[in-house]
């Protein structure tokens, strides 16, 4: 696996800074990629801030887009860090990897953007007929 590793990071995290491959496990119908964040410190969204005092941290299961007829799921351990500024209203706030993640979000962005792009193509139930085509089924309502 160790030899398999950079290409995965390459394959999947290129455009996304700040992000490593640390496994990977393939079954008969799922990629599990599991993924780390190399940086130590991140900005407080509220304020701006950039701390590093960690106060705990949670897993995050994104779907990404499918490879070779198999759904990927990115199993990432995302932190929340503790504000430095006092006077800042949110006292804990969740890193976020740009091109890789957004709030609340179940998905990456690479396959948020390619739904988008069915969406304003096909709309509807086209959408959603085409999107379980390429492997990723959404609802209607999603498209």
């Amino acid at each position: 696996m160790n030899e398999v590793r950079p290409q995965l990071d390459e394959l999947l995290f290129s455009p996304v800074e700040g992000v490593s491959v640390e496994s990977g496990e393939v079954t008969h119908t799922v990629v599990r990629v599991e993924a780390r964040t190399t940086g130590r410190r991140a900005a407080c969204p509220g304020c701006g801030c950039w701390s590093g005092r960690i106060h705990g941290s949670y897993l995050l299961f994104p779907r990404d887009l499918p490879a070779a007829g198999k759904f990927v799921v990115v199993s990432s351990r995302v932190r929340r860090f503790v504000c430095a500024e006092d006077s800042c209203p949110r006292k804990t706030f969740a890193e976020q990897v740009s091109g890789l993640t957004r709030r609340f979000g179940r998905r990456t962005e690479r396959l948020r953007s390619t739904l988008v792009s069915v969406g304003l193509a096909l709309a509807g139930r086209a959408g959603a007929r085409m999107t379980d085509a390429f492997g990723s089924p959404v609802s209607r309502n999603t498209c």
